[in-house]
């Protein structure tokens, strides 16, 4: 294998040949044997539109002419396509403004673009990284980001909340046992159960919505430490302007360079809605695993889609996969919030310098709830069936719907046809009639499901 040498203010260093990288990218990478998590593609991707809209509005501001600015345009699109995805190595685990990632985006996008016409001669920091700092151009990228994957996000969300009106009205009009406490409780309508756990992913949904608001407001033009050091006037705005242009996401520039540069209290904002959403979907997901519980031993009201073989001893068993899967989701997403919050109080000074585990943690929620809801819908609920003898077995059996007859004769009444019931193993109307509480025809006349 061969190797170049690459040149930085520290000196000469080594880089296998084949590699668009240069001298800090090589020594991020031998300083930093940290883990295996590496800076996600979409995260790449977002910076690249960053360098591009950068270089559009250095060209506009007469900074950076149009030869170099068409040369950086046109790998910043390359990245963007994924063509230069294997010149992206470097570790989350690095330091923690992003220094590392920002040139190494501003190396590759040198040294292809000397492939490209190795007649115009770019330099790292002084063209591709003009007008900028790390400070506040990996913040913007890390923005554009999360709006790209809640992009995504929404729609495996819609496609949940889809799912659950569909079962919601197929099974319109089915009675069951209503639980709380893990107890017995009034009878409810499947139906009602079920339209819950769409409204249990409508409103996070506006949540997160909400949170976006403080997502679309980039920190760029702040350069190092919020004052805008090196940038033209009004470069914030052309930049932003260059981004919804292509990207359509509204945004706008962050009046106060120097907040933004140090807080990312947007981002634990829009975790936040993701936690809530988790927190749901565990709920959701912990139901339906116990309402499908069984077969033959357990609540088993549902029935759930039996997708593979549930053991490897036991013939026959089928388990609750992908409400499990889920149920994993949400632990790691409300793991991931906590990381987001803890690193982002780290904003000492000008700067926050846990970056990378933000956006780290931030993109993986998102991604993991984008998966884990798209096939819990697909491989889950668009499957679920009803067990009507089930439901109806518990239905007669349940005690709770006593409460229908204390606006007649009262709690107390009540609860002493309930007791009698348990005691003597007999229904409700036997018990209120052996007691002398209630006649036959009473009984029918109150007792309204």
């Amino acid at each position: 294998m061969g190797f170049r040498i690459e040149e930085d203010t520290m000196g000469n260093v080594k880089v296998q040949s084949d590699k668009l990288w240069g001298a800090q990218t090589q020594r991020s990478l031998e300083n930093f044997h940290i883990g295996s998590e590496t800076i996600p593609k979409e995260f790449i991707v977002s910076y690249a539109y960053v360098k591009k809209a950068c270089a559009l509005s250095n060209f506009h501001f007469k900074k950076l002419n149009k030869s170099k600015c068409d040369l950086i345009v046109k790998v910043c699109e390359e990245i963007i396509q994924g063509k230069l995805d294997s010149h992206f190595p470097l570790h989350i685990w690095q330091t923690g403004s992003g220094t590392h990632t920002n040139m190494n985006l501003n190396e590759v996008i040198v040294n292809r673009a000397y492939e490209l016409d190795n007649t115009i001669k770019l330099d790292a920091n002084d063209d591709v990284n003009m007008s900028q700092s790390t400070n506040d151009t990996f913040p913007s990228a890390m923005r554009i980001a999360v709006l790209m994957q809640i992009r995504k996000l929404k729609k495996s969300l819609t496609l949940l909340k889809s799912s659950f009106t569909k079962k919601e009205k197929q099974f319109k009009g089915v009675l069951k046992v209503g639980r709380t406490h893990l107890q017995d409780a009034a009878s409810i309508y499947i139906s009602d159960e079920i339209g819950g756990y769409a409204s249990m992913l409508e409103y996070p949904s506006l949540q997160i919505n909400d949170g976006l608001k403080y997502i679309k407001q980039l920190p760029i033009g702040g350069t190092a430490v919020g004052n805008g050091l090196n940038a033209p006037k009004g470069f914030d705005k052309k930049v932003c302007e260059y981004l919804n242009s292509e990207l359509k996401f509204g945004l706008s520039p962050l009046e106060d360079k120097f907040y933004g540069l140090t807080s990312h209290d947007g981002e634990v904002f829009l975790s936040g809605a993701l936690n809530a959403l988790a927190s749901n979907l565990m709920k959701i997901a912990n139901d339906i695993r116990w309402l499908g519980s069984g077969p033959n031993c357990a609540i088993g009201e549902l029935k759930l889609p039996k997708n593979e073989p549930g053991s490897s001893i036991m013939p026959f068993k089928s388990n609750p996969t992908q409400p499990e899967a889920m149920a994993m989701v949400a632990v790691q997403v409300m793991a991931n919030h906590s990381a987001v919050s803890i690193a982002a109080s780290q904003g000492n000074f000008e700067l926050n310098v846990f970056r990378p585990v933000i956006i780290y943690n931030l993109l993986q929620s998102i991604r993991l709830l984008d998966d884990a809801m798209e096939s819990f819908a697909l491989k889950c609920i668009e499957g679920l069936e009803l067990n009507e003898d089930r439901i109806n077995g518990f239905l007669e059996k349940s005690l709770m719907d006593v409460t229908v007859l204390t606006p007649y004769i009262g709690y107390k009444n009540s609860s002493k046809i309930a007791r009698y019931a348990y005691e003597n193993s007999i229904g409700l109307k036997a018990s209120a009639i052996a007691l002398g509480i209630l006649s036959e025809e009473e009984f029918e006349k109150y007792f309204l499901r």
